[in-house]
């Protein structure tokens, strides 16, 4: 079959996860890299055998780059847009990393540009290829719970408690991301939410900076800090169905816990990131009697996120694929939060 020539972008921390997990697909060939640090671009261009002539310190240059069929970009926020809006000019099919953009306003000029001239994307929304929230979405689909009435999702993470004496890095800075935690973390809540039950209609949300100051690791000296690191928020769904959200960094024994709880007629489903490959579901067998069953996810279930990105390539891209359109409402809804906490009212979407 066609193996896809790759552009990377970013070559960073998670830049090693994203070569590993193209590598596990055997279709993909990354023959030009980009990043702004020299060093990391001499280091990984010799681990990867690229040419010094496909080493970009410009990523535009990589996009046109014409021996380059497709970008995977894994930046920071602040360049989102910018290596997107290329990727559309160029006509390059596209993998970026959430949230979608750093503010909403620059999704609303790439959604400008994409309706001129759409091209094949696919944003970074990675937890919809954990097994169990897939099965969880073909349980509700299938109406095995009844009529959804309400659900919970928190993603919680312990990395930034104070006692874990974390400090001011570049998700901290507001210019960089746009948010903290909401486009870092609750980006994620709420495409599962899309993922499970479709749009949202209204939401009314709070955002906190629990930990207003943290070192600066080059000086000491302590630095404001002027994003959010817990946030919550409760919403209403296209089905009715109402949820409620939240999302914090100083959850201390939380590694990485994203998860689910769905409350239908028929019983309550349980789905997490902490077990993958197991659902919990719990129905009423009798009057009054409960039954738990902690339920194995089927194989059909485990498709990975560079397996769908193959299927884009080929033309064949999956419904549950999250494209460019699933990115742009990501963020739609992301600057609702925003708007929510900060006028302190519910808005409609």
């Amino acid at each position: 079959m066609k193996k896809f020539r790759i552009g990377l972008i970013g070559l960073g921390g998670m830049s090693h996860s994203h070569i590993r997990w193209m590598a596990e697909e055997g279709r993909y060939e990354i023959v030009a890299v980009s990043d702004v640090n020299e060093a990391a671009l001499t280091e990984r261009g010799e681990q990867l055998g690229i040419p010094a002539g496909k080493r970009y310190g410009d990523f535009v240059q990589l996009i046109s780059d014409p021996d380059v069929d497709a970008v995977v970009s894994v930046t920071p926020n602040n360049v989102h847009a910018d290596i997107v809006r290329a990727c559309l000019n160029a006509g390059k099919p596209f993998l970026a990393e959430k949230p979608f953009t750093r503010v909403f306003e620059e999704a609303a000029e790439l959604l400008e540009l994409y309706e001129q001239q759409p091209v094949s994307g696919m944003v970074g929304f990675s937890y919809r290829y954990t097994p169990a929230f897939r099965y969880a979405r073909e349980l509700v689909r299938e109406g095995k719970l009844g009529t959804v009435r309400s659900f919970s999702i928190q993603y919680l993470q312990g990395w930034g408690a104070v006692s874990n004496h974390t400090p001011y890095i570049w998700r901290f800075n507001k210019d960089i991301t746009g948010t903290g935690t909401l486009g870092d973390l609750g980006s994620h809540m709420i495409d599962l939410a899309r993922f499970l039950f479709g749009e949202f209609k209204e939401l009314s949300a709070q955002m906190r900076t629990l930990v207003p100051e943290r070192p600066d690791p080059a000086t000491g000296q302590m630095v404001k800090i002027e994003v959010d690191d817990f946030v919550s928020f409760q919403a209403r769904m296209s089905g009715d169905e109402v949820g409620i959200f939240q999302s914090s960094r100083n959850a201390i024994g939380s590694g990485n816990q994203h998860e689910v709880s769905i409350y239908g007629d028929a019983g309550t489903l349980h789905a997490s990131t902490l077990d993958p490959d197991q659902i919990i579901w719990i129905r009423e067998e009798a009057p009054g009697q409960l039954a738990k069953a902690v339920i194995d996810v089927p194989e059909r279930c485990k498709v990975s996120q560079y397996g769908d990105f193959l299927s884009l390539l080929d033309g064949t891209a999956a419904e549950s694929l999250p494209g460019f359109m699933d990115g742009y409402r990501n963020q739609e809804v992301l600057d609702a939060v925003i708007r929510s906490s900060e006028e302190k009212r519910t808005i409609e979407l």
